[in-house]
């Protein structure tokens, strides 16, 4: 029986839809910048550019892809590698700094879309600084097959689960500055108690020692005023008055040399205190002043 007509051109139609199927495949290899990418996973995170780039760092260096698998037995990927540029993505015009991290002969991994054979992972970071407290993170990740270099994104689990390792790691550097920055505190704290203990004891010692000078000027003072006040009874004696006259009563007799202290004066007659307590009269000039 003869072909049909349509048939004859079916061969023909095959293989061109095959070459298209080709095409198309190999263009997202052969031209990358020409590929449209998708929105991409982006986040914002609180803390200083260096501590995000830290916990950026940390995830870039682990060595897994997370969030995705080649086996199931095999809950996590390992093997990845921190890549400087990659020629799966096209160039990035939006500023900021780029990482990369590579996974190359993975096996159908999972949550990429209709993943098939054998290719390679590579997820993209960039990082953009908002404020100085505050940065935007962009990741994309893909797969591509090795032998028909057909690109499968993410299903956007792995982009969630390394923005998780990375997250993570940012609360663990924060938590520690703070644990620093408290711990720092409480030491400023006990050295500034420290030192107002130091200048509270250098007071009390400065004012102690003023204390026990002005003791030590007082007592001079009082010797002074002793040495000015005390007198001693000329030799050979003399008699204690009751007023100050010669001819009033005698209290009693005192002997030389015995020391008084004058309580009053006037122009020629001392009154006076003896050791014992008894008060009277002497004339001044039956007294003298102490050696």
């Amino acid at each position: 029986m003869a072909a049909h007509p349509r048939n004859r051109f079916l061969p023909c139609r095959r293989g061109a839809l095959l070459a298209i199927l080709a095409l198309t495949a190999l263009g997202g290899w052969l031209s990358a910048k020409d590929r449209v990418e998708g929105p991409g996973f982006v986040k914002e995170l609180d803390g200083s550019e260096q501590d995000i780039l830290d916990a950026l760092k940390f995830d870039l260096e682990d060595q897994t892809i997370h969030g995705t698998y080649i086996f199931d037995k095999d809950p996590i990927l390992t093997g990845a590698t921190q890549e400087s540029s990659s020629k799966y993505f096209s160039a990035w015009t939006g500023g900021g700094q780029i990482f990369f991290k590579v996974r190359p002969k993975a096996i159908a991994p999972r949550h990429f879309l209709e993943s098939a054979d054998q290719g390679t992972i590579v997820v993209r970071f960039i990082l953009m600084p908002v404020t100085a407290d505050r940065s935007r993170l962009r990741i994309d990740a893909l797969y591509v097959e090795d032998a028909h270099r057909v690109f499968h994104p993410s299903d956007g689990t792995v982009e969630g689960a390394e923005f998780k390792v990375i997250h993570d790691r940012l609360l663990a550097i924060q938590f520690d500055e703070q644990e620093a920055a408290d711990a720092q505190r409480r030491r400023d704290s006990a050295e500034l108690v420290k030192q107002n203990f130091a200048h509270q004891r250098e007071d009390e010692t400065t004012r102690l020692a003023q204390a026990q000078a002005g003791v030590l000027d007082l007592q001079q003072r009082v010797q002074q005023l002793r040495h000015e006040l005390d007198r001693r009874v000329k030799a050979p004696g003399a008699d204690l008055k009751a007023a100050p006259f010669r001819e009033a009563a005698t209290i009693r007799p005192i002997s030389a040399y015995t020391e008084v202290v004058i309580v009053i004066v006037t122009q020629r007659w001392l009154g006076v205190e003896l050791p014992d307590g008894q008060r009277g009269w002497l004339a001044e000039d039956q007294l003298e002043p102490l050696p």
